[in-house]
C-alpha cells in the first residue's frame, strides 16, 4: 500500500520525503561535522595545543586533500550498484574520525585522521547527492534538492551551538567526541530511509530544466569554475572563526560567526534552486559567485562586528547555494551516471580547497594578517564567476 503524508495542504509520496530526510541527516554528519566541524573547533584547539596558522591550514588541506581522492575514487570505481553499501561503510568512518579527533594531542595523527575523514565525507556527499538526486527525479520531485542541500547549513548550525557548552563544561576534546555521538544517532535514521528508489514511469519530472549536450568547451569552463569556487570559498570557510576570534569586540564569541553562516546557508539551497528555475543555473551561478566574492573581501574593508556577521551571512548564504546548483546542473547532464559526473565535478572543486588553506595559511603566519589571503580569495572566486558568464547563452 503506498503511503502518504500531509504537508502544507499537500499530498506526499512518503517514501521521497523519508529520503528527504536520511540524505539531510547524512549531510549533516558528514559535511556539517565531519568537515566543517573543525573551522568553530580549531581556535579552541589552537589557544590549547598552541599551534600556529600554518598548522591550521595543513590541518584543514589534509582533510581537502582527502575529500579529493574520495570524490575521484567515487567518480573512477563502478560503484553505480553498490551506493547504499559504500555509503552506510563511510558514515560508520565519518562517525569514527570524528571521535578520533578527540582522543590525541600528536599533530601526526590528527593529519592522517582528518585525511581519512576527507575520504569518508566525499563518499558520502557524492553517494547520498545521486541516491537523493535520482529518487526525487524518478518521483517527480526535483524542486525538493534546495531542502536536501540545506542539511550542511542545519549541520554547522546544530554543530556551533553545542560546542561552546561542550568545550565549556569539559575542553575541545569532548567537543569532537560529543559531536560523534550525535552523528552515530542520525547514522540510524539514515541507515533506516535512506535506500535506492524504484524508477517510477511517467514520474520523469517536467521541472527540470534541460541540459542539451553542451559543447566541451562549456564543460571545460563549468568545471574550472567550480574548482575556483573551491580555491576561493575555502579560505573563509577555514579561517572565519579564527578572524573573528582576533577581533576585539568578538573574541569571547567568535564561534556565533560560524553559526551565522549555517543559519544562512540552511535557506539558501532552496532560494538558490528557486531562482535558478526563473533565472537558468549558469546566471545564478555567475550571480552566486559574484555575491560571494564581495562577502569574502568584505571584512578587509570594513572590520567590525557587523561586517564579520554581514560577510558570514553572505558566506552561507551562497556556498552551499553554489554546490546545490552545480551538482544539479552536472546531474541533469549526465543523468543515467549521476555518481560519476558528480564525483568528476566534486574532485574538482576539492583540488581548489586543498590548495586554498595551505597557502593561507602560509600567507598568514608570514603577513600575521588576512587580508592577503581574503583578497586573493575573492579575486579567484570572482575569476570563476568571469568565466561562466559565456556559457549563460547555452541553457
Amino acid at each position: 500500500m503506498k503511503e502518504n503524508i500531509i504537508i502544507g495542504g499537500e499530498q506526499l509520496d512518503k517514501k521521497p520525503f523519508k529520503v528527504l530526510l536520511g540524505g539531510i541527516s547524512s549531510l549533516i554528519i558528514a559535511m556539517g561535522v565531519g568537515r566543517f566541524a573543525y573551522t568553530p573547533i580549531l581556535p579552541l584547539m589552537q589557544e590549547d595545543l598552541s599551534f600556529n596558522d600554518a598548522v591550521a591550514g595543513y590541518l584543514a588541506s589534509s582533510n581537502y586533500a582527502g575529500y579529493f581522492i574520495g570524490a575521484m575514487l567515487v567518480g573512477i570505481l563502478p560503484l553505480q550498484k553498490y551506493r547504499i553499501f559504500f555509503l552506510r561503510g563511510n558514515l560508520l568512518l565519518s562517525v569514527m574520525t570524528t571521535y578520533m579527533m578527540g582522543i590525541s594531542h600528536s599533530y601526526t595523527f590528527m593529519f592522517i585522521i582528518r585525511f581519512i575523514s576527507g575520504i569518508s565525507s566525499a563518499f558520502i556527499f557524492v553517494l547520498a547527492s545521486s541516491i537523493v538526486l535520482d529518487t526525487f527525479s524518478n518521483k517527480g520531485k526535483t524542486n525538493w534538492a534546495g531542502y536536501f542541500y540545506s542539511g550542511v547549513g542545519l549541520g554547522i548550525f546544530l554543530s556551533t551551538l553545542f560546542i561552546p557548552r561542550l568545550n565549556n563544561v569539559y575542553n575541545w576534546e569532548y567537543a569532537w567526541k560529543g559531536l560523534a555521538v550525535g552523528s552515530g544517532m542520525l547514522t540510524v535514521f539514515v541507515w533506516l530511509w535512506l535506500k535506492e528508489s524504484s524508477r517510477s514511469k511517467g514520474k520523469e519530472s517536467t521541472q527540470i530544466l534541460p541540459v542539451q549536450s553542451p559543447p566541451s568547451k562549456w564543460v571545460r569552463r563549468f568545471i574550472i569554475a567550480y574548482g575556483l569556487e573551491g580555491l576561493g570559498y575555502i579560505v573563509t570557510g577555514t579561517f572565519i572563526v579564527s578572524i573573528a576570534e582576533r577581533t576585539a569586540v568578538l573574541h569571547a564569541h567568535s564561534s556565533f560567526v560560524w553559526m551565522i553562516v549555517g543559519l544562512g546557508a540552511i535557506p539558501s539551497c532552496i532560494i538558490w534552486a528557486m531562482l535558478a528555475k526563473r533565472w537558468g543555473f549558469v546566471r545564478s551561478l555567475v550571480i552566486a559567485m559574484s555575491l560571494q566574492a564581495i562577502g569574502i573581501a568584505l571584512p578587509v574593508f570594513w572590520l567590525s562586528q557587523s561586517s564579520l556577521m554581514i560577510s558570514a551571512f553572505i558566506f552561507g548564504g551562497t556556498f552551499m547555494g553554489i554546490t546545490t546548483l552545480a551538482t544539479t546542473l552536472a546531474r541533469q547532464a549526465r543523468p543515467s551516471n549521476s555518481s560519476r559526473i558528480i564525483g568528476y565535478l566534486t574532485a574538482m572543486y576539492a583540488a581548489g580547497q586543498m590548495i586554498g588553506p595551505t597557502i593561507s595559511g602560509i600567507l598568514l603566519s608570514y603577513s600575521e594578517t588576512f587580508h592577503l589571503a581574503l583578497i586573493g580569495a575573492a579575486l579567484i572566486v570572482f575569476i570563476g564567476a568571469i568565466l561562466l558568464v559565456s556559457n549563460i547563452r547555452f541553457e
